[in-house]
């Protein structure tokens, strides 16, 4: 049996979400945080035990920053609903950019520019509104257990103006192909990096990391930009560019792309400390055993 059933659903909800005001839209979505916490109750525990070790804090203050992070989570999702808005100029308003002219700045190198992010805040925002400021986007996404929720989201995205990668396929061509038509390319970076990526103690704990921006920066010598959504003190969106990050070439690719993929997981571990209720702290960051990517890397090396 089909089941777009389930898009025409989400479809219509996202059509009932498009007639309120954005601060309507707000207040629900915020309500809706206690709701999905209790919902996602596994993925609460996981939440609260990442922060105690991650932050080294008590059990009461991890439980405030999950509680805090689900009310932004619940905000996020209304907001990915209200997205048709966003071509009618009705919430550009209520976001900002921090240092757009950093983003200019790097485009006019004519090499593309690799945009390091990872889920914080309303990271399907993060992408849509440069988009709307012109600059020209691209990302690689990973497809959501539900198709119909992956088509729902690429339908957003490219509605926008952002042009998607699913992975799975040759999206690494693809990739490579819009740095040389000197595009902005978004990698969510704060993910698990599997047994090719690059070990390094990450929220207390060895994490692998992915190579990606790097190995693209180094192929095409293109800037890399930290680029993370957060929210203000009226729980509205604000983007915020950081300083360009370069790769650095020794003559050694493998340790400087290595090198390079450690400072930028630094770079975003500090950002999530800085900014702890913006971060998914219930992802699996933590699923790829250090001992079986070192084993692979030895076997590599023989």
């Amino acid at each position: 049996m089909s089941n777009n059933w389930q898009y025409t659903v989400i479809r219509g909800v996202s059509k009932i979400v498009c007639l309120f005001s954005y601060p309507t839209v707000l207040f629900v979505g915020r309500g809706l945080g206690p709701l999905m916490k209790t919902i996602l109750k596994k993925q609460q525990k996981r939440g609260v035990f990442h922060v105690m070790r991650g932050l080294g804090c008590s059990e009461k203050k991890a439980e405030w920053i999950i509680d805090a992070m689900f009310k932004n989570l619940g905000q996020s999702l209304v907001e990915i609903l209200y997205t048709p808005n966003l071509k009618k100029q009705q919430v550009l308003n209520q976001v900002s950019i921090d240092h757009p002219e950093r983003i200019e700045a790097a485009l006019k190198e004519q090499k593309g520019v690799i945009i390091l992010t990872g889920h914080f805040g309303n990271w399907e925002w993060l992408g849509a509104v440069p988009a709307l400021y012109g600059f020209p986007v691209t990302v690689i996404v990973k497809k959501q257990p539900n198709d119909q929720v992956t088509r729902f989201l690429n339908e957003n995205r490219e509605m926008m103006g952002i042009e998607i990668f699913v992975r799975g396929g040759n999206e690494m061509i693809c990739a490579a192909r819009s740095l040389k038509r000197k595009k902005i390319l978004g990698f969510l970076a704060d993910q698990d990096g599997g047994f090719y990526g690059v070990p390094q103690m990450f929220l207390g704990k060895m994490a692998s990391t992915p190579r990606g921006p790097a190995t693209f920066a180094e192929k095409f010598h293109s800037p890399i930009l930290p680029i993370f959504a957060v929210h203000d003190k009226n729980h509205h969106n604000q983007i915020i560019v950081g300083e360009v990050m370069r790769y650095e070439d020794t003559g050694h690719p493998e340790e400087d792309i290595a090198r390079l993929t450690r400072k930028m997981a630094s770079l975003t571990e500090q950002f999530i400390k800085d900014h702890p209720t913006e971060w998914l702290w219930f992802q699996h960051r933590w699923s790829t055993k250090p001992e079986d990517m070192i084993a692979l890397q030895e076997k590599k090396n023989k």
